[in-house]
């Protein structure tokens, strides 16, 4: 029950009765106001639009447009399971890529990597010293050195290991194993990112017209726009550029935008005085789009637009 409807409770009359058996103590006290905005949908109005949300914000799928593949997020427990696929008595590094903050000269943050008990890297194939060599942005923090098996003890020291890598590594992590020896490095973060972009997660935000995240950026959530009819704009197609068959382009104000064209039509060999039928599909585009000589119907609209914000 809301909390709105146990408002209501109280000022509700107890009936005289001991006892009430077959009867489902589940009450609903519901109020229906029927309202109507712009926004309002059959949806919203029913209210499966709220359900609708809850259902694609958890089982959406985000799909990078660079390799068409499913972004993800790895998380220590997904790291894990993967490492336990890995054959027994594989050798394992676990490894966070190392953070040099702005400002900070790289012996300093050697000197607290080493305050912090780390003290070796992964540097070109090599397990090095911090203490001797220090550290650099493209080295490899090692975080722990392990033997893969799959009892209890070992499996909580990699959990432990790997919540501490995707920590160092401000959410990233890379297993380092060896196969036989030669090293393979497999990469995890946490960061929701694929192919060098970072996504934004599902969400409710998402999938709500009323939200900025949600709403379609040419309608703002409305679902409708305001359109140009070509048919408004040139009603009798019989007429010439020179004889108004613009009707926007007439009177005193609106008249510059014509004669704007029909001054300098000369230049790209505008026919100003035949029909607007007659045109060709290039010279009737052209009065849309404008050139360098004049602005065409579209910059004119536009004009209009910001004028009237």
């Amino acid at each position: 029950m809301s909390a709105y409807a146990r408002l209501f409770l109280g000022r509700i009359e107890k009936p005289d009765v001991d006892d009430i058996k077959g009867i489902s103590p589940a009450i609903a006290i519901e109020q229906k106001v029927n309202s109507s905005n712009p926004r309002s949908t059959v949806g919203t109005t029913t209210e499966i639009h709220d359900f609708l949300k809850l259902l694609f914000a958890r089982i959406g799928k985000t799909i990078s447009p660079v390799s068409q593949e499913q972004v993800t997020k790895d998380f220590p427990e997904d790291v894990l399971n993967w490492i336990l696929q890995l054959p027994e008595k594989t050798k394992i590094l676990i490894c966070s890529p190392i953070q040099i903050p702005k400002g900070r000269l790289n012996t300093d943050q050697a000197n607290i990597y080493l305050q912090q008990g780390f003290s070796k890297k992964w540097k070109k194939n090599k397990i090095t010293s911090i203490e001797k060599e220090g550290v650099e942005k493209d080295d490899l923090l090692i975080i722990d050195r392990i033997t893969n098996d799959s009892s209890d003890e070992n499996q909580s020291r990699i959990s432990e290991s790997l919540e501490m890598a995707f920590h160092e590594g401000k959410g990233r992590c890379k297993i380092i194993y060896f196969n036989p020896n030669e090293p393979v490095e497999k990469d995890f973060n946490n960061l929701f990112e694929k192919d060098g972009l970072i996504f934004q997660e599902p969400s409710l935000d998402f999938f709500s017209f009323n939200n900025p995240f949600g709403a379609c950026k040419t309608c703002e959530g409305f679902g409708k726009i305001i359109g140009i009819d070509p048919n408004l704009v040139i009603p009798n197609p019989s007429l010439s550029i020179y004889e108004d068959a613009i009707t926007c382009w007439k009177g005193e104000k609106m008249s510059r935008w014509k004669n704007k064209l029909i001054q300098n039509a000369h230049h790209f060999n505008f026919p100003i005085h035949d029909p607007y039928f007659e045109l060709s599909d290039e010279n009737k585009s052209l009065i849309w789009e404008g050139n360098q000589y004049f602005k065409g119907l579209n910059a004119f609209f536009k004009y209009l637009e910001q004028k009237n914000v």
